[in-house]
């Protein structure tokens, strides 16, 4: 899959700061020593946390060599920018981090029933997981990247993909993991953002090709005629779906799951 475009990302920086910003203000520690960011794609709520914790030994962590290319030109010297794969990393045993953070990054990786208890065990006895996962998957501009991709030219390879189920589990699913690993102090929650954006409907659709449609254009990049096909059709579907505002602009709301769970000890 070709690597992250930090500048697509970007583009809607505002609606993807917030949730990060709501899911900082909530954790429940003072000074840690070490904080690791998982996911930090390109250090936008790594250096929040810089300003939050100033004495934290702070690590940004992600597997895109663009997106670090990005926070390291942008972040102070005293951040250290780890690529790796979230899926299999583990801390050393003398640098167990006080705080895990993630905001929308878990949600790539597979077997959450594995993961987050592996997660709560690589905290420091005591630390804090806080993660916040995009779980809109019910909601039209998600729904019609299947319905796009069962109904036309590339629908055979993508076809692994309209069966994948949704990546985020219901909020009591968590509650289970958690709780059944140990957790004894867990806050869990749920937040519609209703997002504004600064275009007509089709506007979404810039939205999630830079991150849900990702996989699904990734099948076709050998394909450049079926890939704009595909993304063409996407944007018809999500512009029929959503009414402009008065002003002519999108409103996209859009759903996020927040957990944050303190290790025993």
């Amino acid at each position: 899959m070709t690597d992250w475009s930090p500048a697509d990302y970007l583009a809607f920086a505002d609606h993807r700061l917030r949730p990060a910003l709501d899911l900082l203000a909530r954790v429940p520690v003072a000074d840690p020593g070490r904080v690791v960011d998982l996911g930090c794609g390109t250090g936008t709520l790594t250096r929040y946390a810089r300003e939050r914790w100033p004495s934290a030994h702070l690590t940004g962590l992600d597997s895109s060599p663009a997106m670090l290319e990005r926070a390291r030109a942008e972040s102070p010297a005293d951040i250290t920018w780890a690529e790796a794969d979230i899926a299999t990393w583990v801390p050393a045993a003398d640098a167990r981090p006080d705080v895990i953070l993630s905001n929308a990054a878990l949600h790539w990786v597979g077997d959450h029933d594995a993961l987050f208890p592996r997660l709560l065990s690589a905290l420091a006895p005591g630390g804090v997981l806080a993660v916040q996962m995009p779980r809109n998957y019910g909601r039209p501009a998600l729904a019609l990247i299947k319905a796009t991709g069962m109904n036309g030219p590339w629908a055979e390879r993508v076809a692994d993909l309209v069966a994948k189920p949704p990546p985020v589990d219901p909020p009591d699913r968590y509650a289970a993991r958690l709780l059944g690993a140990g957790v004894t102090d867990l806050e869990l929650w749920e937040t519609d953002y209703q997002q504004i954006l600064p275009g007509p409907p089709e506007t979404i659709a810039d939205f999630t090709r830079s991150t849900a449609l990702r996989p699904w254009l990734a099948r076709l990049e050998d394909a450049p005629a079926l890939q704009d096909g595909f993304l063409a059709a996407y944007r018809a579907r999500v512009a029929a779906a959503y009414a402009p505002l008065p002003d002519g602009r999108a409103l996209y709301p859009f759903r996020r799951l927040f957990l944050i769970a303190r290790r025993p000890g």
